[in-house]
């Protein structure tokens, strides 16, 4: 696009910093040579500070208003897509091509951080163009599998209404063509035809039977939902005091979806860890440091933390439990010790900015922030630097470095080294890296090799990050033959990465180890505790996160969701067995494709667990979303281009085969016990999030804290937000947040599988009872010439779901547990009923309706026998009409009281009153509108005046009563018992010796919790692997280091470091 000067000049608030609405291209800004630092944690979930930097041009052109508003550039660049980590483009000015990176863009999202000013171009803006926002999904609105089936089930029972409603209306045509016409006592004055009474009798029954179709069950659902919603609002196990911050229910439509979750999709960075680096452990020449110890090397079970009173740069917050070492570094008797932390303050590419007298240090990466920070509290404090030089203080004494040669880490070497001129003309070169490249390199004569090594595993054992230290001294020939190939390698147009990495080969050998680092990615508490939990109970989780593959796999073994028995499959081999099965699939018969679906093979077919570990870039080979690829398949669709005849390059040949691919690798990940997906972009999380419901069918859940978690939150059944390091926006977009990772095992064990039970046994039961009171209607339309006629008094009918019988049910909705919240966690298997939806389907739908029939009939029938041929005390015949109505009511309104209260698990006294209560409330209001008073005042309104005390007064009558609700009561209690004892389930055998476990629990929490066992397999955990690129270019540049002149002029007057 070719725009004159469009800016967007932003002056805030240093400190506070300010976000960006659009994708920028950073011209220049108030940082020596248009340096700019920015804050990514909405786009990537890392706060540490990045940088940017303007082109030098137009730092040195652009400084001006003037100069600004006379800017004019045609800038060409790639179509807007949702790459974070990748933006092409050249800009076109004065005659001359620029090319243009993603250094130099400030993306929407980012948090500019430490700049006064900072002027930009807007390349993307709006909703539609922007990197964030393409990563952006679409809201969705969320509803639970049990609405679903609800849904359907009512549909199920209008069908079934109309079907009886028109067999009842037949019935009364031929009734009335054979016995109404001909009865003159029927003689109504009216000339209508059978049918059209029938037609009539039809809408009748529709009107008499509408109670089958439960449209006060949406009303009741929704109350009971608001209740399981505010359970967890006040929920004090779930609230986070030292950030006051209470767990919160911000939907009340999913809650027993929560009861029903089989895959977890969870961020990782400020989810499972703290995103806090804090350096633990060490090994200095064959000795371990790091536990609790006295100043005289006594060890502790409890020690003290370090006191850093004595050193005025400390930083306060870091805590150290070894106080040997400090008093060992202070002494300044051993040279390694004071070897290692001196390398460890001069080896990195940290920036620091003093403030105030307060040094703050701008690290590219945590771990390294970390441990400059550690040498800065033993006394070796980084002080400044410049392009060729650094300072630190040792102790007491001040000393500036000649930095020679700066070679960065990079994923491949897996190393950084710096090479100094100490002041007393001596060369050295320092190195630090995986001890898997560090111990290839180190020279023969390398003393502790075989101790550092066994501490490395130990280290590694508990999951911490390690790293390796060594050194070598240089002579002054050996440099100077290397730098002129250095210089020579630096200006090498074509592959200068690969001919600098073979320059840093020849002189990274022979080195001398010095020691070990071990630093801690801190785990939020509970999180290994947590996924172990959730592992019992069938819930799969599967780690979504931006950060590299490297320090993914780390906290997957430090959070225990790897473990040392399984086999891990990394992309290359995902990649491999799904283009084997491809391209098996393509060799097979065409036939084989028309035939009934077969199930397909297991990938993994030798026994143990398996778990995969996959990369963004092998996401989108693995499942063709690579952008040519999707282009060839586009125009495809379009006729543009025909299907190839034959596969190319691994090209799918129609969305069929897309499909069948995607099948697959959602096969493949699904018969693992673990998953992790790293570098993957917002909207990859979405895409991985949205194959497991397509192909699975599966309840989903995703948690994250941060601004490239909200795709996936939206995208999943039920999206959980942290309120963590990364704002809000995560917890803005969730159905359910909370402060820590370990409360999803409460929110999920207790209150959803509570919730899904609770809304399970209400449906049942709701259906069940309004089948038993309705289909008495039907019953008796056989004996009243399928008139139309009710069963019942009329305010019987429009108070039975109001008052009689409302209360108990919604209590039960609300309130029943079948097992109290701690043995519910310690019986994760319990949650297992909620995934299989056992407690609520069609079956258990039918089950209630046969049920009510069952119980109608009872309720009818029963009464009716024992109202033939009767004679009551007084001498007259209790058998009519009004006093029937009375004895069915009063049956069922027993019944289904004393059915909830079968049904109920868990009793309280509210339970108790509303059982009761509604039982005392039927017969107050009975004998009210029974009494002759109210029938003066309404004599249309009330016209069963006298009926319940006339029947109620005879024995036979009672005794009709209790047999009816006896023998409606009889086959679930002897259903139930069976059940019980001859086929319980966990939650019957849980709920029969709760006394017992119970008594478990309190003798668990008297003895002292055991502390974490990490693994004990021996395994690399890298540090360095995980490290990011460093500030070097930068360093080298100069462009950081030189201060911007107080009065900026044009290019003339700015200041830079001429490039040898």
């Amino acid at each position: 696009m070719s725009m004159r000067w469009m800016d967007e000049r932003q002056r805030r608030n240093s400190t506070v910093g300010f976000s960006l609405s659009a994708d920028i291209l950073l011209l220049s800004s108030s940082n020596p040579n248009s340096l700019c630092y920015v804050e990514t944690a909405e786009l990537d979930g890392e706060t540490n500070l990045k940088f940017k930097m303007g082109l030098r041009v137009t730092d040195e052109m652009l400084q001006e208003e003037r100069q600004l508003a006379e800017f004019n550039a045609l800038i060409e660049c790639e179509e807007p897509n949702n790459r974070l980590d990748k933006f092409l483009g050249v800009m076109r000015w004065n005659q001359e091509q620029y090319p243009l990176e993603l250094d130099n863009m400030l993306l929407r999202g980012c948090k500019v951080r430490n700049t006064e000013e900072c002027h930009g171009l807007v390349i993307f803006a709006g909703s539609a163009d922007t990197k964030i926002m393409r990563n952006g999904g679409k809201t969705r609105f969320k509803r639970t599998k049990i609405d679903e089936l609800m849904n359907y089930m009512v549909y199920t029972i209008f069908a079934l209404l109309i079907l009886v409603a028109a067999g009842l209306a037949i019935g009364h045509t031929y009734w009335y063509e054979e016995i109404g016409s001909k009865a003159w006592y029927l003689y109504d004055g009216k000339d209508q035809g059978a049918s059209y009474r029938g037609f009539l009798s039809f809408w009748g029954y529709i009107i008499v039977l509408n109670t089958m179709v439960p449209i006060s069950l949406y009303v009741s659902v929704e109350v009971i939902r608001l209740g399981q919603s505010k359970f967890i609002n006040w929920d004090l196990q779930m609230y986070f005091a030292e950030k006051d911050t209470p767990a919160k229910a911000r939907t009340t439509t999913l809650n027993e979806q929560l009861g029903q979750i089989e895959y977890i999709f969870s961020d990782k960075t400020g989810t499972l860890t703290q995103n806090i680096m804090a350096f633990k452990k060490c090994t200095i020449s064959g000795r371990s440091y790091g536990d609790p110890t006295t100043a005289e090397g006594v060890s502790l079970d409890r020690g003290r933390p370090v006191d850093w009173n004595w050193n005025r740069y400390a930083d306060k917050k870091f805590q150290f439990m070894d106080n040997y070492l400090v008093a060992h570094v202070r002494s300044k008797k051993d040279r390694d010790a004071m070897e290692f932390f001196k390398l460890l303050s001069l080896c990195h590419t940290v920036m620091v900015e003093n403030k105030d007298g307060e040094l703050i240090y701008q690290a590219a990466s945590p771990d390294e922030g970390a441990l400059v920070t550690a040498a800065r509290n033993f006394g070796f404090v980084f002080l400044s630097r410049t392009q060729d030089t650094i300072t630190i203080r040792e102790m007491d004494q001040e000393t500036t470095y000649e930095m020679l040669a700066l070679l960065d880490f990079n994923s491949d070497r897996k190393r950084m080294s710096i090479i100094l001129k100490f002041p007393d003309g001596r060369i050295r070169l320092y190195c630090k890296g995986a001890d898997t490249v560090i111990y290839e390199r180190l020279a023969a004569n390398s003393r502790h090799k075989e101790t550092t090594q066994t501490a490395l595993d130990v280290f590694a054992n508990e999951t911490l990050r390690t790293l390796c230290l060594c050194y070598k001294d240089i002579s002054a020939e050996e440099y100077e033959a290397w730098s002129r190939k250095h210089k020579d390698a630096q200006l090498t147009l074509t592959n200068r990465d690969a001919a600098l990495d073979q320059v840093y080969e020849q002189i990274e050998n022979n080195l001398m180890l010095i020691g070990a680092t071990a630093i801690e990615d801190k785990l939020q508490d509970g999180v290994p505790e947590t996924i172990a939990k959730l592992a019992k109970a069938d819930i799969k989780i599967w780690v979504l996160t931006g950060d590299k593959k490297e320090t993914a796999e780390n906290i997957g073994y430090s959070c225990s969701l790897l473990t040392d028995d399984m086999q891990i499959h990394y992309g290359e081999d995902v990649n491999e067995k799904l283009s084997s099965r491809q391209a098996n699939r393509r060799n097979e018969p065409q036939t084989v494709h028309q035939r009934k679906k077969k199930p397909a093979e297991p990938f993994f077919t030798q026994p143990g667990k398996n778990a995969l570990i996959i990369t963004g870039g092998w996401l989108n080979e693995i499942l063709y979303e690579k952008k040519k690829k999707r282009r060839r398949l586009r125009l495809r669709r379009l006729g543009r281009r025909s299907p190839p005849s034959s596969p190319q390059d691994g090209q799918p040949m129609n969305d069929l085969e897309k499909e069948m691919r995607q099948i697959d690798f959602v096969d493949m990940a699904c018969e693992c016990e673990a998953v992790i997906c790293c570098r993957v972009t917002p909207k990859q999380k979405a895409n991985v999030v949205s194959l497991v419901k397509k192909y699975k069918k599966a309840v989903t859940l995703s948690i994250g804290d941060g601004a490239n978690d909200v795709n996936m939150i939206k995208t999943a059944d039920i999206g959980v937000g942290i309120s963590g390091q990364e704002g809000m926006q995560a917890v803005m977009s969730s159905d359910y947040a909370f402060a820590q990772f370990r409360y999803l095992q409460r929110l999920l064990l207790v209150h959803g599988r509570w919730s899904y039970i609770r809304m399970c046994k209400f449906l049942r039961y709701f259906f069940f009872k309004n089948f038993a009171f309705t289909l008495v209607h039907f019953w008796y339309s056989f004996f009243s010439g399928y008139s139309s006629q009710v069963a019942y008094e009329d305010w019987f009918i429009t108070l039975y779901n109001l008052c009689y019988s409302s209360l108990p049910v919604l209590l039960v909705g609300l309130l029943d547990q079948d097992v109290n919240d701690r043995l519910s966690l310690k019986f994760p298997k319990l949650y297992l009923p909620g995934q299989q939806g056992t407690l609520f389907n069609y079956k258990n739908f039918f089950i209630s309706l046969f049920h009510g029939i069952f119980v109608s009939l009872i309720i009818f029938f029963i009464p009716y026998g024992a109202f033939l041929q009767t004679m009551g005390q007084d001498g007259e015949a209790p058998s009519d009409y009004q006093s029937f109505a009375v004895v069915t009511a009063s049956s069922l309104i027993f019944t289904v009281n004393l059915q909830i209260s079968l049904d109920t698990s868990y009793w309280t006294f509210v339970n108790c009153f509303a059982v009761l209560g509604s039982i005392a409330i039927y017969f107050g209001i009975m004998f009210d509108i029974h009494s002759a008073g109210i029938h003066v005042i309404f004599p249309s309104v009330f016209t069963f005046t006298g009926a319940a005390s006339n029947a109620l007064r005879q024995p036979y009558l009672w005794l009709t009563i209790i047999l009816t609700v006896g023998i409606s009561l009889l086959p679930v209690i002897c259903i139930q018992f069976l059940h019980k004892t001859i086929w319980p389930s966990v939650g019957d055998k849980v709920q029969r010796n709760r006394k017992k476990y119970e008594m478990e629990l309190e003798e668990e929490e008297k003895k002292k919790p055991s502390a974490f066992q990490r693994g004990r397999r021996s395994r690399r955990s890298a540090y360095a692997f995980s490290h990011s690129r460093g500030y070097a270019d930068l360093i080298s540049s100069g462009r950081s280091i030189r201060r911007r002149p107080t009065a900026r002029g044009g290019p003339q007057d700015s200041i830079r470091e001429v490039p040898h």
